[in-house]
């Protein structure tokens, strides 16, 4: 189900499948990529197995990859809150001048599954959800773990859709889920943002952060 698909064939499928996202609805989004200010949302997480929540970390980061905001939040592991704190972060920043959201993974903390659909349709921006990793699939691991309660995770990781695998201007390769643009404007922005390897600087940023803030509890 967490099929890999190469990026020509995904531009493919974005136009001509009525289950893909629309084109007339990213087409309208407000993302100038010319933009020198372009700003980006970057959201990645930290916990240790032992925790009964996981630090979020976000910072906003311009397209000359100056940093200037930052927010924390948590997730509950194995819960279903990673969406709602999510948009409660972006909201709490107030800020209108940003441009993108980049969320450094949609299954977070023991399968707290993010729902990019409704960020994008909650702000009105662009989300680029990233992994690093090929999968065949979690399926069998949510009736695993959710063994009275699973059916809800299903729908969830369902709704998340498939994963494109893109090659970045570093050569190197990542996979991602989009909402609210096209997969090469998704390119275009993780290319402005990536200075080496596959881990763009929003995101690394990010971890960093919630890493560090992790390791202080």
């Amino acid at each position: 189900m967490d099929s890999v698909n190469p990026i020509i064939m995904s531009v493919r499928i974005f136009f001509n499948d009525s289950k893909s996202q629309n084109r007339d609805h990213y087409e309208n989004c407000n993302l100038n990529l010319e933009k020198k200010g372009l700003r980006v949302f970057g959201v990645a997480e930290s916990f240790r197995k032992f925790n009964i929540k996981s630090t979020l970390a976000g910072v906003v980061m311009r397209r000359d990859l100056i940093i200037d905001g930052a927010i924390f939040g948590t997730a509950t592991l194995s819960g279903n809150d990673s969406t709602e704190n999510i948009l409660y972060m972006f909201k709490s920043l107030k800020r209108d001048d940003i441009n993108c959201i980049m969320l450094g993974g949609l299954i977070i903390s023991m399968y707290n599954i993010i729902d990019g659909q409704l960020i994008q349709n909650e702000t009105g921006l662009p989300v680029i959800g990233i992994t690093f990793e090929d999968s065949k699939g979690i399926e069998s691991n949510i009736r695993y773990h959710f063994a009275d309660s699973f059916q809800l995770k299903l729908d969830q990781y369902a709704k998340l859709g498939r994963r494109d695998q893109v090659t970045l201007k570093t050569g190197k390769s990542l996979f991602i889920r989009y909402w609210g643009l096209s997969p090469k404007a998704a390119i275009r922005i993780l290319n402005s943002f990536t200075l080496q390897g596959a881990i763009p600087e929003p995101i690394r940023i990010a971890k960093l952060v919630a890493r560090a803030s992790t390791n202080m509890i």
